[in-house]
């Protein structure tokens, strides 16, 4: 039938996060978060799961970083 419109909704996970996240991790490429109190940490994503992300940082502690606490990231390099 023409004009016709789907009623299917969009994926759920579209699995970038996971793949983005991988990139991140192979290349050890240096990232800074924004959390939602508006402080930025900075490293380089060592590991993830579906609720946090673990972030290597030289000269200070490494954190472990609730994804619902970040705002956006983005990559240093």
């Amino acid at each position: 039938m023409a004009g016709k419109i789907s009623q299917q909704k969009a994926p759920e996970q579209t699995l970038a996060e996971i793949r983005y996240l991988k990139q991140l991790i192979e290349a050890r490429t240096p990232i800074r978060a924004r959390l939602t109190d508006n402080s930025e940490v900075e490293g380089v994503v060592e590991f993830y799961d579906t609720g946090f992300i673990r972030l290597t940082r030289e000269g200070a502690p490494n954190l472990f970083l609730y994804k619902h606490d970040i705002k956006y990231l983005y990559e240093l390099s």
